[in-house]
């Protein structure tokens, strides 16, 4: 079985994904195997991120990982031939505040925080799955984030209502 695990850059996909393989899960790092396998295809200037060629990194993912249970993390991680979507979330403010400590542009990070308002990736996953879950790790620690998507996986897992839109929809107009 292969689970997606995407989200808005910041929202703590890999931290939990090294909980996780700490853990004794085989998870896979999409970044780093289009960096390692030449996937990327350019560089975009003004949000100042590699562009990766995703039809190229599906088929080798799909060629070389057919065997065993994984996740697949990254923010492209949902347009992969996966079984299902795990998508982390973050409260946009708590987000803005995790992007500048990265050190991001204004601009960056006013892209991700609208793009987790306006639920991109939850869009992008039901627009290519069938089932797709939802992890609010906004006031967790990476431990419980984990737990919560190992409790998916068991079927234990109570699914919150996520809508940022409600809540933050002027910051859609800065």
């Amino acid at each position: 079985m292969m689970i997606a695990l995407s989200g808005t850059p910041g929202v703590g996909k890999t931290t939990v994904s090294e909980i996780l393989r700490d853990r004794g899960h085989n998870v896979l790092d999409l970044n780093l195997l289009a960096e390692e396998n030449d996937f990327v295809s350019g560089y975009d200037e003004k949000r100042g991120s590699k562009e990766i060629d995703v039809k190229r990194l599906k088929e080798f993912v799909m060629e070389h990982f057919t065997e065993g249970d994984f996740f697949v993390e990254g923010h492209l991680s949902h347009f992969l031939s996966v079984d299902y979507a795990i998508v982390l979330r973050c409260d946009p403010l708590i987000l803005k505040k995790r992007l500048s400590a990265k050190g991001w542009s204004s601009t960056k990070i006013m892209e991700n925080i609208q793009a987790e308002i306006l639920d991109v990736i939850k869009v992008e996953a039901f627009e290519l799955l069938d089932k797709i879950y939802e992890v609010d790790t906004t006031s967790k620690v990476p431990e419980e984030a984990a737990d919560d998507i190992l409790g998916i996986i068991s079927g234990k897992y109570e699914e919150p209502h996520i809508n940022w839109l409600e809540k933050y929809e002027y910051l859609l107009f800065e």
